[in-house]
């Protein structure tokens, strides 16, 4: 039988990208992840991972079992909490769902703080969508906005930041020197896709470009940020991606705001009226603000070369 807690290990990761923002996350170091991801590998005599660069990547194998696993632990997150809920004495559980830039960026120092102001807190972190039924309705959830955000009468709902969007440049192209570009001026260039799903953040980019009067040459389709930002370091083409999916930009690449028009997705958080008072929500609300305030001046400047003498 599979380790359950080591596929939760590779279902974090694959949705992270890191092991190091993973194991914060989940409160673990990132050299007792490695070891622990070595271990399922081992059990199940299949290569989840691959290192690229100085990171680290799901192989295909890797993709399909943290998907596959997604009922198991729908299933068991649903015992764990009637367990928790029977239980005398215990404060209770908290789920939290979010999406892969927001989790990386904002929820290791929330959870680290949740883990030591509420020791007796269960914390239920879910890669989801608002409104997904399949998983159920997080206590807490980020999300982006889509164009017709269906909201339920449930929750309260409040805008965390507004996240423009930037394009990624090799530190040589013409652009990397300019303070902000014209999204038009990319029409003619190619274009690393980073979303292959038609999901709102993809939605926000297509619509901007369509107001531009073009639609994008892909020249390679990938699935996430972090596969996107090393075609661009191939000279394969440009990529634009929110800027809070600018993480740890490699050298040789440089970042430049879009205009005219500015593609922004909007990130809110909806919590859930029942639970909204509870003491262990409000502190998450505080420490999100804190987070997003502490992102927002790196995730809004450009990232440009330095200037040559």
């Amino acid at each position: 039988m599979l380790d359950v807690q080591r596929l939760r290990l590779l279902r974090t990761v694959v949705a992270t990208g890191s092991i190091r923002a993973s194991a914060s996350a989940l409160g673990y170091t990132p050299s007792a992840v490695s070891q622990q991801l070595a271990a399922l590998q081992r059990e199940t005599h299949l290569q989840l991972l691959e290192r690229v660069g100085r990171g680290i990547e799901p192989t295909a194998a890797g993709r399909a079992l943290a998907m596959a696993a997604e009922p198991l632990f729908q299933e068991l997150s649903r015992v764990e909490a009637l367990v928790s809920d029977l239980r005398a004495g215990r404060v209770g559980s908290l789920s939290i769902g979010y999406f892969a830039s927001a989790g990386a960026a904002w929820l290791p120092p929330v959870v680290a703080t949740l883990r030591a102001e509420f020791p007796e807190l269960r914390l239920d972190l879910r890669m989801t969508e608002l409104g997904n039924a399949e998983r159920g309705d997080p206590d807490i959830d980020i999300f982006v906005e889509g164009p017709q955000s269906d909201v339920a009468d449930q929750v309260i709902v409040k805008r965390l930041v507004d996240d423009p969007y930037v394009a990624v440049v090799t530190d040589d192209d013409p652009l990397a020197y300019r303070t902000e570009v014209p999204l038009a001026e990319l029409a003619s260039r190619r274009w690393v896709d980073n979303d292959v799903t038609d999901g709102p953040c993809r939605q926000v980019l297509l619509a901007a470009c369509t107001q531009a009067g073009f639609s994008p040459e892909f020249a390679v389709e990938t699935h996430d940020y972090r596969t996107a930002i090393p075609f661009v370091s191939s000279g394969i083409g440009i990529t634009v991606l929110p800027a809070l999916g600018v993480v740890d930009l490699p050298r040789g690449l440089a970042t430049v705001p879009v205009v005219a028009p500015t593609p922004v997705r909007h990130i809110s958080v909806a919590i859930k009226k029942a639970v909204a008072d509870h003491p262990a929500v409000q502190r998450v609300l505080e420490l999100l603000d804190a987070a997003v305030t502490a992102a927002a001046a790196p995730s809004t400047r450009a990232t440009r070369p330095p200037a040559t003498s």
